[in-house]
């Protein structure tokens, strides 16, 4: 657990967030988780995550002026998801500056992705409420600028049912059909087998997933897969 002491977080903030901070109980409630006690960054968190939202759609929107709307709602996922947040959490070795309880500490929580993301999240919303939008919008910018900068095309992001369904429409054929062949395991640990067929190419695949969901991507996946090697 991080140990409270008065240049904790400001030198941290100003050396690597490079953020001057105003209201110190901000930055130390934004990284205090709430296993451990006193004021916790889930409020801040919730903020955080609207902030940045705001601000990387606003960088897309600048970066991408000819993208349509799904293609940056896609983008936008992809920088404002868990893992990318959490890797730039890590390289900022956010985690040793987290309080956490005595749990989550001998579990490694200063390594968990969910936590590295909501905390970087509740610093957002911290610099937002103690030193403005712009000065949120400067960090994020810092934060997310590599980020958005090894994106890949927004076509990549599309998941693969979508991409089956419009190369199918490209083409003028008619949307694929999906069907559940097979439900196995316990209710709490389903295993789904789905067959995925296209009847004017007369081409079918199968896929597994533990939801349907997950089966019919993957289904969809293969057969794009055939599609390509046709």
């Amino acid at each position: 657990m991080k140990p409270v002491a008065a240049a904790w977080p400001d030198r941290w903030l100003r050396e690597t967030l490079c953020v001057e901070p105003r209201e110190a109980a901000l930055y130390e409630a934004a990284l205090t988780h709430r296993s451990a006690s006193g004021r916790n960054n889930e409020r801040l968190e919730f903020l955080g995550d609207s902030v940045l939202n705001l601000l990387v759609a606003e960088m897309l929107y600048r970066r991408f002026p000819s993208s349509s709307e799904g293609d940056l709602s896609r983008l936008r996922a992809r920088l404002v998801s868990e893992g990318p947040l959490a890797q730039v959490a890590q390289s900022l070795a956010l985690g040793d500056e987290l309080r956490l309880g005595s749990g989550e500490l001998k579990t490694g929580g200063f390594r968990r992705e969910s936590i590295l993301a909501d905390a970087l999240e509740a610093l957002i919303g911290a610099v937002y409420l103690d030193l403005g939008l712009e000065a949120a919008r400067a960090l994020v910018e810092r934060l997310a600028g590599p980020l958005m900068a090894a994106l890949p095309a927004a076509e990549e992001l599309k998941d693969p049912k979508t991409r089956l369904q419009e190369r199918l429409q490209g083409r003028g054929l008619a949307l694929p059909t999906y069907t559940v062949e097979r439900v196995s395991g316990e209710p709490h640990a389903q295993h789904f087998e789905v067959r995925c067929e296209v009847a004017p190419l007369a081409l079918a695949a199968g896929g597994t997933g533990s939801s349907r969901r997950r089966a019919e991507q993957d289904a969809a996946q293969r057969l794009l897969d055939l599609m390509e090697g046709a």
